[in-house]
């Protein structure tokens, strides 16, 4: 794990990059914030008022003194950020609408990563992940030619990392969606310096079922390939014959992944939350993640129970997602 996060640092350390942290009195956000800082892996970004920040760090014993510190009712920039925004809404805010959301941590930061002066955004150690996502799918938008963003984690054990999707975002995704999860996990994959081999799961390996639900899978297939056609994918794959080549060679002996894949997409968000889950508990795989993509630039969301480390890797991979942009 340490091995993982030491090529990502190393990825980052000299680039400059600026991460939002909107939670700006919670102690695990300060406290990792304040490593970074020091560290000068990055430069946060914490939003709230400046003499309570001040004074919630003097009290846990942190140095914020290198982080810059803004606040949105005191920002002097902020009728170019209300202009922005109404722009950006198209006709579904108004300047007084503006004023008003812009003063919400969240609506802020984005706004700060839409408006090029900050990087990526870390959330969610005091807010839901509908209140980190909204703002971000409202604002930043997901990219050219995908229509939803997705969560994945990646899955460290030792020198093994896999990618694990969509564990985090949606529910029931149609083929169009698997095709676009498999492509953005791959493009995730790299990101971790894993070559992707994508295997698009399900209970059934190469027509030995039919149903609704692997007709779904077969159609992402094809549409994925279409999208990236240099993708090593297959589907549909049983985890058994798309992870152990013995498996592979009895049940899909034709297959380009031979029982060698390293990506893994779910066919539904109930399959891969229960699986990454299993992977942890069971199989003693850490979990980082949920790593949000397919947006034009990085926001991320955290766990409400995660602690400082946890805010420190996930403002590591965010700067990481920004430098490979």
């Amino acid at each position: 794990m340490s091995t993982l996060f030491d090529q990502l640092t190393d990825k980052v350390s000299s680039k400059g990059k600026k991460i939002v942290f909107p939670e700006g009195l919670d102690e695990r956000i300060l406290t990792a914030a304040s490593q970074l800082a020091s560290a000068g892996v990055l430069t946060p970004i914490i939003i709230g008022n400046k003499e309570s920040i001040s004074k919630k760090a003097r009290e846990i014993g942190v140095d914020v003194s290198t982080c810059t510190i803004l606040e949105p009712s005191d920002y002097a920039e902020m009728e170019e950020m209300v202009k922005s925004f109404v722009e950006r809404r198209k006709g579904k805010a108004t300047e007084e609408d503006a004023r008003k959301i812009l003063l919400d941590e969240n609506y802020f930061g984005t706004m700060l990563v839409y408006m090029n002066k900050a990087d990526g955004l870390v959330s969610g150690a005091a807010h839901s992940t509908a209140d980190t996502v909204r703002p971000a799918l409202q604002i930043i938008k997901t990219k050219e030619g995908i229509k939803k963003t997705s969560g994945v984690f990646i899955m460290v054990r030792n020198d093994e990392k896999y990618v694990f999707a969509d564990c985090a975002i949606n529910i029931a995704p149609d083929s169009q969606d698997l095709a676009e999860i498999a492509v953005e996990s791959a493009v995730t994959a790299r990101l971790f310096d894993v070559d992707p081999r994508v295997a698009m799961l399900s209970f059934s390996t190469n027509g030995s079922a039919k149903s609704e639900e692997t007709e779904r899978v077969l159609n992402a297939l094809e549409i994925a390939k279409g999208k990236d056609s240099a993708l090593m994918i297959d589907g549909e794959l049983q985890f058994d014959a798309a992870f152990v080549p013995s498996v592979a060679e009895k049940k899909a002996p034709d297959s380009i992944l031979k029982g060698n894949a390293n990506v893994f997409i779910f066919p539904s968000l109930e399959a891969g939350n229960i699986g990454y889950k299993i992977a942890q508990r069971l199989g003693g795989f850490e979990a980082v993640g949920p790593i949000l993509q397919g947006l034009n630039k990085p926001v991320n969301d955290l766990s409400r129970g995660c602690n400082s480390k946890d805010v420190y890797n996930l403002a590591i991979i965010t700067a990481a997602q920004a430098v490979a942009e």
